[in-house]
Protein backbone atom coordinates (compact mmCIF):
# COMPACT_ATOMS: atom_id res chain seq x y z
CA UNK A 1 0.00 0.00 0.00
CA UNK A 2 1.77 3.21 -1.38
CA UNK A 3 0.49 6.45 0.00
CA UNK A 4 -1.96 6.28 2.91
CA UNK A 5 -2.58 8.75 5.50
CA UNK A 6 -2.91 7.49 9.12
CA UNK A 7 -4.35 9.99 11.86
CA UNK A 8 -3.13 9.22 15.43
CA UNK A 9 -4.99 10.77 17.64
CA UNK A 10 -3.97 11.10 21.49
CA UNK A 11 -3.20 13.36 24.15
CA UNK A 12 -0.29 11.94 25.04
CA UNK A 13 2.30 12.52 22.36
CA UNK A 14 4.57 9.55 23.77
CA UNK A 15 2.07 6.97 22.68
CA UNK A 16 1.68 9.13 19.40
CA UNK A 17 5.58 8.78 18.76
CA UNK A 18 5.74 5.05 20.01
CA UNK A 19 3.23 4.58 16.88
CA UNK A 20 4.46 6.70 14.50
CA UNK A 21 7.71 5.05 15.08
CA UNK A 22 6.29 1.74 14.09
CA UNK A 23 4.31 2.82 11.41
CA UNK A 24 7.27 5.01 9.46
CA UNK A 25 9.55 1.64 9.95
CA UNK A 26 7.22 -0.40 8.05
CA UNK A 27 5.19 2.24 5.75
CA UNK A 28 8.22 4.75 5.28
CA UNK A 29 6.13 6.42 1.82
CA UNK A 30 2.59 6.91 4.44
CA UNK A 31 2.15 10.14 5.71
CA UNK A 32 1.16 10.35 9.67
CA UNK A 33 -0.83 13.38 11.62
CA UNK A 34 -0.54 13.96 14.89
CA UNK A 35 -3.73 14.88 16.64
CA UNK A 36 -3.61 15.55 21.03
CA UNK A 37 -7.17 16.25 21.03
CA UNK A 38 -10.70 15.31 19.34
CA UNK A 39 -10.83 19.05 18.54
CA UNK A 40 -7.65 19.19 16.55
CA UNK A 41 -8.17 15.65 14.56
CA UNK A 42 -11.39 16.69 13.17
CA UNK A 43 -9.58 20.13 11.70
CA UNK A 44 -6.48 18.07 10.74
CA UNK A 45 -8.93 15.45 9.30
CA UNK A 46 -10.60 17.67 7.14
CA UNK A 47 -7.53 18.60 5.23
CA UNK A 48 -6.13 15.27 5.23
CA UNK A 49 -8.42 12.64 4.36
CA UNK A 50 -6.79 9.81 6.39
CA UNK A 51 -7.03 6.27 5.48
CA UNK A 52 -6.66 5.22 9.21
CA UNK A 53 -7.61 6.67 12.42
CA UNK A 54 -6.49 6.13 15.63
CA UNK A 55 -8.23 7.42 18.50
CA UNK A 56 -7.43 7.57 22.09
CA UNK A 57 -10.78 6.95 24.15
CA UNK A 58 -10.29 9.11 27.33
CA UNK A 59 -8.81 12.63 26.41
CA UNK A 60 -9.37 16.17 27.30
CA UNK A 61 -11.97 17.97 25.79
CA UNK A 62 -13.48 16.31 23.28
CA UNK A 63 -13.70 12.76 24.41
CA UNK A 64 -12.38 10.03 21.81
CA UNK A 65 -16.09 8.00 21.12
CA UNK A 66 -17.37 11.73 20.15
CA UNK A 67 -13.96 12.55 18.03
CA UNK A 68 -14.31 9.16 16.71
CA UNK A 69 -17.78 10.03 15.50
CA UNK A 70 -17.16 13.00 14.08
CA UNK A 71 -14.01 11.54 11.80
CA UNK A 72 -16.51 8.59 10.73
CA UNK A 73 -19.25 11.26 9.42
CA UNK A 74 -15.96 13.58 7.55
CA UNK A 75 -14.77 9.91 6.11
CA UNK A 76 -17.06 6.95 6.21
CA UNK A 77 -14.57 4.65 4.36
CA UNK A 78 -11.13 5.21 6.66
CA UNK A 79 -10.55 2.77 9.28
CA UNK A 80 -11.19 3.62 12.53
CA UNK A 81 -10.06 1.88 15.84
CA UNK A 82 -10.17 3.58 19.58
CA UNK A 83 -7.18 2.58 21.71
CA UNK A 84 -7.48 2.60 25.05
CA UNK A 85 -6.24 0.68 28.23
CA UNK A 86 -9.56 -0.43 29.90
CA UNK A 87 -12.25 -1.79 27.42
CA UNK A 88 -15.43 -0.80 29.51
CA UNK A 89 -18.24 -2.68 28.61
CA UNK A 90 -20.58 0.76 27.68
CA UNK A 91 -17.63 2.07 26.06
CA UNK A 92 -17.26 -1.12 23.34
CA UNK A 93 -20.78 -0.92 22.54
CA UNK A 94 -20.57 2.97 21.85
CA UNK A 95 -17.68 1.84 19.26
CA UNK A 96 -19.65 -1.10 18.01
CA UNK A 97 -22.56 1.01 17.33
CA UNK A 98 -20.28 3.56 15.58
CA UNK A 99 -18.52 0.43 13.95
CA UNK A 100 -15.24 1.36 15.12
CA UNK A 101 -12.69 -0.91 16.58
CA UNK A 102 -10.54 -1.38 19.55
CA UNK A 103 -6.72 -1.76 19.81
CA UNK A 104 -5.78 -2.14 23.41
CA UNK A 105 -3.07 0.43 24.96
CA UNK A 106 0.31 -0.11 25.56
CA UNK A 107 -0.24 -0.36 22.07
CA UNK A 108 1.43 -3.81 20.37
CA UNK A 109 2.77 -3.72 16.98
CA UNK A 110 1.32 -6.73 15.55
CA UNK A 111 -2.24 -5.10 16.64
CA UNK A 112 -0.67 -1.81 14.87
CA UNK A 113 0.17 -3.33 11.72
CA UNK A 114 -2.96 -5.88 11.30
CA UNK A 115 -5.17 -2.75 11.50
CA UNK A 116 -2.84 -1.34 9.06
CA UNK A 117 -3.22 -3.91 6.88
CA UNK A 118 -6.60 -4.25 6.87
CA UNK A 119 -8.45 -2.32 8.69
CA UNK A 120 -8.86 -4.32 11.61
CA UNK A 121 -6.71 -4.51 15.28
CA UNK A 122 -7.06 -8.29 14.85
Amino acid sequence: MIGKTVLLVDDSRVARMMARAVIERHHPGWTVHEAGTGEDAVAIATSSHPDFILVDVNMPGMGGLAAAARLRELHPKAAVSMLTANIQEPVQHQAEHLGVGFITKPIREDALLAFLTVGDAG
